[in-house]
């Protein structure tokens, strides 16, 4: 998997976790739930070829199209479903990681000087930003834990 660390910068987010903290002993749910959604929210960007912000995929070079395999899927970082397939997450007390197991992932989502970014995972991967719709739900989840808490 692709390891990247990426610290929580929304405020936002820091106050709903430290609140949860205070609440539960045991973060892992909390963390699992994050990181099924966000698995969700990535492998739906390879069915509407978007990245988080929305903004849609830079098309195929001519070179890559006239290249393509015949038996591939035809699909924006889909030739034989290796990288969706190797999404995944893991969940601990304290965090969660959500990647791609393939390698080629990190050309994706950064971009190289030959080909465009095409992201998966973040506004801006130098940052560790997510998409303001992807940390919307992550403060969604957070803020049904919180109400589970107070129950």
């Amino acid at each position: 998997m692709i390891r990247l660390s990426v610290e929580v910068s929304s405020q936002a987010l820091q106050d709903y976790l430290a609140r949860l903290r205070q609440g539960t002993t045991n973060m892992r749910p909390v963390m699992d739930s994050i990181g099924m959604e966000l698995e969700s929210r990535i492998s739906a960007r390879f069915e509407t070829e978007t990245d988080p912000t929305g903004h849609p995929w830079e098309v195929w070079a001519p070179w890559t199209r006239e290249n393509y395999p015949e038996d591939g899927n035809g699909r924006l970082l889909d030739r034989y479903g290796d990288m969706l397939a190797s999404l995944t997450h893991s969940a601990d007390a304290t965090s969660v990681r959500v990647g791609f197991g393939d390698p080629k992932a990190a050309f994706h989502e950064w971009g190289t000087w030959k080909m465009p970014r095409r992201g998966m995972l973040f506004a801006d991967p130098d940052t560790g930003q997510l998409g303001a719709q992807d940390e919307a739900a992550v403060l969604d989840i957070l803020g049904i834990w919180l109400e589970d808490l107070m129950r």
